[in-house]
């Protein structure tokens, strides 16, 4: 809700003095943007604290992931130029990434009645690929981020390939699948909100999903390893990688996440 909307009037104070600390230091890291809430939400437009931050990243040289479902990441193209040239790279990632910037998107599902009702207001999962066919044009490392897929609604394999053939088409050089995490009980957390998501959408799913997850904010260990495999299986089809990195000189894949620090 966007009465509930609270700004970090003094972020870039605070990371501009982290940054410059870790800098001294020689304590290069990715800075992750955008893994709790859209860095570039309506609001930026007025605030322009994301486009602070990024010139703050700039200054001191530091590379950064940014996530995001929004076009206005377009009005930063050439200050995210400037980082992916001058970047300074964690050591284990220097000779294997060969960027300071990495861009993506999440889409939960390809089905705009799903997300229109899950995501209300936000872009539509072709708008978010739109966007990130742009910025793969303009020279960046692009991906998306297919968390999470969600039980009984987007994670058949019929589901999860049209993700990926999407992707794909956008020229998407890498997709991370992941499942959902539930939990809490307050009326703003993600097993609250996704439970009155599920009222509206199919009543009948609830009873599956509490049978599924039972007392645990994430699904067993089981359906995990089944859903990477039927992603694995499909991103070896339409040759998309499940890993942000390439592959290493001995031909086997990095882990799927890079080195990060997270600043604040």
């Amino acid at each position: 809700m966007e009465e509930g909307l609270v700004v970090k009037s003094n972020a870039l104070q605070v990371l501009e003095k982290q940054l410059a600390a870790r800098a001294k230091k020689n304590q290069y890291g990715i800075v992750t943007v955008g893994s709790a809430i859209d860095a570039y939400m309506k609001h930026e437009e007025k605030l322009r604290l994301t486009e602070g931050m990024l010139k703050l990243l700039l200054r001191y040289r530091f590379p950064v992931f940014i996530s995001t479902k929004t076009q206005l990441i377009l009005r930063d193209i050439e200050i995210l130029k400037q980082i992916d040239k001058s970047a300074i790279l964690p050591e284990d990632l220097q000779n294997s990434l060969g960027c300071g910037v990495i861009l993506s998107t999440s889409i939960s599902t390809m089905s705009s009645e799903v997300s229109n009702r899950l995501e209300p207001g936000a872009a539509t999962p072709e708008e978010r690929l739109k966007t990130l066919k742009l910025l793969r044009q303009e020279g960046f490392l692009t991906g998306v981020n297919a968390i999470p897929i969600l039980p009984f609604i987007s994670d058949t394999e019929e589901e999860l390939e049209k993700i990926i053939v999407a992707a794909k088409q956008a020229k998407a050089e890498y997709i991370l699948v992941g499942g959902l995490t539930l939990f809490g009980s307050q009326a703003a957390d993600s097993k609250t909100l996704y439970f009155n998501f599920l009222k509206r959408y199919n009543s009948l799913l609830i009873q599956k999903y509490e049978k599924l997850y039972g007392i645990n904010f994430f699904p067993p260990k089981r359906y995990l390893q089944e859903l990477k495999e039927k992603s694995e299986k499909l991103c070896a089809k339409h040759a998309i990688r499940t890993s942000i990195l390439n592959q290493n000189a001995e031909g086997t894949q990095r882990n799927t996440t890079v080195s990060q620090n997270k600043l604040f």
